[in-house]
């Protein structure tokens, strides 16, 4: 039995902070005159986020797995899915309800708006990770078949298919005049309109790279170990990269602050270096780096909670935007810092409090 890796762990933990960070940069976006740079921070410096929990993911799925032993398909899919179908159903349903009862609409919709909500993850802007996720787990044979069979020369092929599927996806006009032409009740339309939300081929190549690094876990880890400045030096160029890139489209292209954002995204050529370079950094940083012990166990902590403060985050962004609108304050620079660490110390604490509660009821 191969050893737990807190590693894992703390990625989680950092990654859950970089969700957090581009949700709150969404916020601070609505002002008219955003810094920039704290823009750089909350919604570039963290695109990573998203795409690098499919990676621990898949490395999480492999790292004790015998491909060489029969797969248990049903075994697999009950238990993953009591650990995302459920949740996702529980907290799509939780979020439908009272956002409609918030915005004073109908409490819950007809039944093909439903459909269209929870199949597509649209509850609440944070729940198609999930849905992605059901979608790599419901096709997990397929993963196991191309992680037995992946050389590196068939990485390097499936890397630039991701490249170039994930440009035509992000950036091209005639997809988008092919769905706007489409009727837009169609599921057609909408599967095309939604693929960010459920289509796995966005990040098939960091999952399938999970599973084989995971596989060869011994190799990985030796390699990682042996080349520290290489792995650090590649992240440092990696995130210079993609800021420059950022502040190349704001200051040479003069786009506005939310349109550089979503230009330079993790499904950008960059964004997807950047992802790597961010997974193999990390990984090399928790693994083998000397990180003092309070940090460790601030690590350990977020890692071990990032779940429920992933799920219940926007519960928070939603009543701390309300009570900065009632106290006429506006997202300023400082304002969004500070609403961007309360967020995480509100759901985080509830978290552990409601942990403590469940502890002290059971003696």
């Amino acid at each position: 039995m191969k050893p737990w890796l807190t590693s894992i762990e703390h990625i989680r933990g950092v990654a859950m902070l970089g969700v957090v960070a581009i949700h709150t940069g969404s916020q601070y976006l609505l002002n008219p005159t955003p810094n920039i740079h704290l823009v750089a921070l909350f919604e570039i410096v963290s695109r990573f986020s998203v795409p690098i929990f499919f990676f621990v993911s898949a490395f999480g799925l492999f790292y004790r797995m015998d491909l060489n032993a029969p797969f248990s398909y049903g075994k697999f899919l009950r238990r993953r899915f009591k650990a995302v179908l459920v949740p996702y159903l529980l907290w799509s349903t939780l979020y439908l309800v009272h956002d409609n009862w918030y915005h004073g609409w109908q409490l819950f919709p007809d039944f093909d708006y439903a459909a269209e909500i929870y199949f597509f993850g649209l509850a609440k802007y944070h729940l198609y990770f999930l849905v992605i996720l059901i979608w790599f787990y419901l096709l997990m044979p397929l993963w196991i078949f191309l992680v037995k069979r992946m050389t590196p020369a068939r990485l390097i092929l499936l890397l630039a298919a991701q490249v170039a599927f994930d440009w035509w996806s992000s950036y091209s006009v005639a997809l988008i005049q092919f769905v706007g032409a489409l009727p837009q009740d169609s599921w057609l339309c909408m599967a095309l309109k939604w693929r960010l939300n459920w289509l796995v081929l966005h990040y098939v190549f960091v999952f399938v790279l999970g599973g084989v690094l995971a596989v060869h876990s011994q190799k990985f880890f030796a390699w990682c170990a042996a080349h520290k400045k290489i792995v650090g030096a590649t992240f440092f160029v990696a995130l210079t990269t993609l800021l420059g890139y950022y502040y190349f489209l704001i200051y040479v292209r003069h786009f506005s602050a939310e349109a550089a954002v979503n230009t330079a995204h993790q499904l950008s050529p960059l964004g997807i270096f950047y992802t790597l370079a961010a997974s193999i950094f990390l990984f090399t940083l928790f693994q083998f780096g000397k990180l003092p012990a309070p940090l460790k166990h601030f690590l350990s902590v977020l890692g071990k909670n990032s779940y429920f403060v992933y799920l219940a985050h926007p519960f928070a962004i939603t009543y701390l935007a309300l009570g900065l609108g009632k106290a006429g304050l506006i997202m300023t620079a400082p304002n969004a810092l500070i609403f961007y660490v309360v967020t995480v110390a509100l759901t985080l604490s509830v978290k552990l409090l409601f942990q403590r509660f469940a502890q002290a009821s059971r003696r």
